[in-house]
């Protein structure tokens, strides 16, 4: 989420200057494709499916993507991991534009995901719950929501092992066999530093308690995550899975490709994840080893061989010529402009110039899709999980989000 206070940075190049003169367009162009799924979401958004894991609350429907072959809105469930990012898009679109509509629905979009703020059986609630509530919070400048984060933190904090020091990110929390963490939970622990910060007030449930420990889960995570997640190269893995036997307590027994191309490739969006987090990492907790990391791995992305001209990474590292993934664009380029920001020098600039490339592309027609096409969502050929064919060559709602946050970041 766009950090509260952010260092201003000076036009430095043609190619900024001309992004930013593009800017007042594309955020008209996104609200109005944003107004189209809106409309074509709200009759659908109470209806019901079965309930899933025994969950005591009903699951309605939040806009996801886009069925291309049955030509409707892929609408999922309110637990679904990224039913966040919409009502966040939406509250994006309200801090660009400024118009009163954005601001109504995406108050009754995010109130709507507000049921996971007690979920505790996966690590994605951070996304759900900061992307929609947090910018809420933020952009209304109200506390009236707190209660709900503080819940959501502490619910999140459920899954952490401290034997392990790591949050399970898949799996039941009484799973002994696997205890499974991907890069992608790294997004996560903006929710428990924000709790760290404003957590003596309580949780959701009036209980006060050592707000610390939030900021001590995520350290510790970031950190364990930083020894274990990555190559030598910057490279990251997508799934461990770590043993939990004594006697071999927090090793890594099982490296999983999960959604990349194989164990030996980097997966493009989990890289991006851990640019994005560990940037956001230092700034929550000014540690230079995680602006040293986020460097690294934002070097390997930057300089890898495969990487296209137009910034714009193939699914993964490992497969030039395979579909590109513009969801692992918009959040690199998200967190390098951040990034850029606690760089200096020539590098801050090498960082804030690529995302500005980045982000040319993303606006240019082979990303940006036209009125009426692509479900009306912003950003074509996303990729969510090729290896079983899931989501390839599609619209993805999260790569929408971190595409307005990044232009209102170069904003």
């Amino acid at each position: 989420m766009i950090a509260t206070v952010m260092v201003a940075a000076a036009l430095t190049c043609p190619q900024e200057s001309k992004l930013q003169a593009m800017l007042p367009d594309v955020f008209a162009k996104s609200a109005a494709h944003y107004r189209a799924i809106d409309a074509a979401a709200t009759p659908l958004m109470n209806a019901r499916t079965p309930k899933k894991r025994n969950r005591p609350f009903d699951e309605r429907q939040v806009p996801h993507g886009w069925m291309a072959k049955e030509g409707k809105l892929d609408m999922r469930s309110i637990y679904w991991w990224t039913s966040g990012h919409f009502p966040g898009s939406l509250w994006y679109l309200y801090e660009a534009t400024g118009d009163g509509f954005f601001k109504d629905r995406a108050t009754v979009w995010t109130e709507f995901v507000a049921p996971n703020s007690k979920v505790s059986d996966n690590h994605d609630v951070g996304f759900i719950m900061y992307c929609s509530f947090g910018n809420a919070r933020r952009l209304l400048k109200t506390d009236r929501y707190d209660a709900l984060l503080l819940e959501t933190a502490d619910s999140l904090s459920k899954r952490f092992n401290p034997d392990l020091g790591v949050i399970r990110s898949w799996g039941a929390i009484s799973d002994n066999k696997n205890f499974l963490v991907i890069p992608d939970n790294m997004m996560n622990l903006e929710i428990l530093e924000w709790a760290a910060k404003n957590g003596e007030r309580g949780t959701g449930n009036g209980e006060r308690g050592n707000a610390k420990r939030f900021d001590d889960i995520a350290r510790s995570h970031s950190t364990k995550t930083m020894a274990h997640h990555f190559r030598a190269d910057g490279g990251t893995y997508h799934v461990l899975n770590y043993d939990q036997r004594p006697g071999f307590l927090g090793a890594v027994q099982e490296i999983r490709r999960g959604q990349g191309l194989s164990c030996e490739t980097a997966w493009s969006r989990g890289q991006s994840w851990a640019i994005y987090g560990y940037t956001m990492m230092y700034r929550e907790t000014r540690d230079p080893a995680y602006l040293a990391f986020a460097q690294k791995v934002a070097d390997f992305a930057i300089n890898h061989p495969n990487m296209p001209a137009d910034g714009v990474p193939y699914w993964d590292y490992g497969a030039p010529g395979e579909e590109r993934d513009s969801s692992a664009a918009s959040i690199m380029a998200s967190g390098l402009l951040e990034l850029s920001t606690f760089v200096k020098g020539d590098k801050g600039a090498k960082y804030r110039a690529f995302a500005v490339k980045q982000l040319l592309s993303l606006c240019s027609d082979e990303y940006f899709a036209k009125p009426g096409e692509n479900g009306d969502w912003l950003l074509k050929h996303g990729v969510g999980h090729k290896p079983v064919g899931s989501e390839v060559d599609t619209p993805l709602d999260y790569g929408d989000y971190y595409f307005l946050e990044a232009l209102l970041r170069v904003r």
